[in-house]
């Protein structure tokens, strides 16, 4: 924390002998931390979409992208200036507000969840004290995004698509808010980072994946659904709904759906890190030193924290990342499920299973000293 106030003296003493007014410094402070977050998002939505035409064609035993970049690194990129430069539709007899606000209901709320994740200790924008909460209510809004884009494209197809998404997200809301609720218990808070600084305590035995399996599996589950992921991407099955809500959408706001996909699933990943796969606590014993110099290296305090931080992203990518991986082997090896069969997951096993879960666990901690 002293570090970090030196750092902002020094570079406000610098804006003043540059000649530049205090309001610009405050908005440079501040809006510095929100553009690197949001590249380093849109960074890592090319790597999940690199990843999944990869392991994708690995599971088919096919070759992939392979040209656009060393490896096909790139893809992503090159889809995306194919999409801007694809004329932009609006259909005749549609309600336009709606067709284009959509897309953006969609893409702005899952950019908004990352506020409330940690890479790190002290790595992240907003440490709220109801951060789980804030995330699943902020999660929540996209749905009506969909339903939106549906209705507004006056077409059969799209809004059947919409009412799907949002009789999903409502089925698959309620069981993953109960996974929470089992969770926050344990460390006597909602903020993301006491949720992981209690799983810290006991190393990696004191995991909530371990002290939670049924809520574990549920939460994988409902995290899922809510990303309309194979088997549950019941809102845009090609083969009943032709692409469900995104029928009617052309170039960059077709886009928008598809970028609003993968970075929802990666959301969802770096959640079920933090809630129980320990954040960025290792299980490695050599990763819990804070200080280097008790292994003999001469290091300053600055060099420490650098390595620290750095050595706590690695951890925390590694494990959304890894769980990212099931996620896509999994679209990939199960067949999509009926809307009926979804729906019967939802109400009729995943809420009874993830109510029971939480009564337990909340009549422990409260019989408990």
């Amino acid at each position: 924390m002293v570090i970090n106030k030196n750092l902002e003296e020094q570079v406000i003493d610098l804006f003043y002998k540059l000649g530049f007014p205090k309001d610009l410094f405050g908005f440079i402070w501040i809006i510095t931390p929100i553009l690197t977050y949001t590249l380093g998002v849109t960074i890592g939505i090319s790597v999940i979409v690199w990843l999944e035409r990869k392991i994708s064609a690995g599971v088919q035993q096919r070759i992939g992208p392979e040209h656009a970049g060393p490896l096909g690194i790139i893809q992503a990129l090159a889809d995306g200036a194919k999409l801007l430069s694809k004329e932009d539709i609006i259909p005749s007899r549609g309600d336009s507000l709606l067709f284009n606000v959509g897309p953006v209901m969609v893409v702005v709320p899952v950019f908004l969840s990352y506020l409330v994740i940690p890479l790190g200790h002290g790595i992240i924008l907003a440490d709220l004290d109801i951060g789980v909460f804030f995330w699943i209510a902020v999660s929540s809004v996209a749905p009506l995004g969909l339903l939106m884009a549906g209705y507004g494209s006056n077409n059969k197809y799209s809004f059947l698509g919409g009412l799907r998404a949002a009789a999903q997200s409502i089925s698959y809301e309620i069981p993953l808010a109960l996974c929470v609720l089992s969770v926050s218990p344990l460390s006597n808070s909602l903020s993301t980072v006491d949720i992981v600084e209690a799983q810290s305590k006991y190393g990696f035995w004191g995991w909530n994946s371990w002290r939670q399996p049924i809520g574990f599996v549920a939460f994988f589950i409902s995290s899922l659904a809510e990303c309309e992921r194979l088997p549950f991407d019941l809102p845009e099955a090609e083969e009943e709904l032709v692409a469900g809500y995104q029928t009617e959408y052309s170039g960059i706001k077709f886009g928008l759906f598809y970028v609003a996909s993968h970075p929802n699933l990666l959301t969802s990943s770096l959640s079920a890190t933090i809630l129980y796969l320990g954040g960025w606590n290792s299980p490695i014993p050599f990763f819990f030193l804070p200080k280097f110099d008790r292994l003999g290296w001469n290091s300053t305090d600055e060099t420490s924290e650098v390595i620290s931080i750095t050595i706590a992203i690695i951890i925390t990518l590694a494990k959304a990342y890894s769980f990212l991986f099931i996620s896509i082997a999994t679209r990939w090896t199960l067949p999509r499920v009926r809307m009926d069969q979804l729906l019967d997951l939802g109400w009729k096993s995943l809420l009874p299973v993830a109510l029971g879960n939480s009564l337990p666990t909340a009549s422990f901690q409260l019989s408990s000293p």
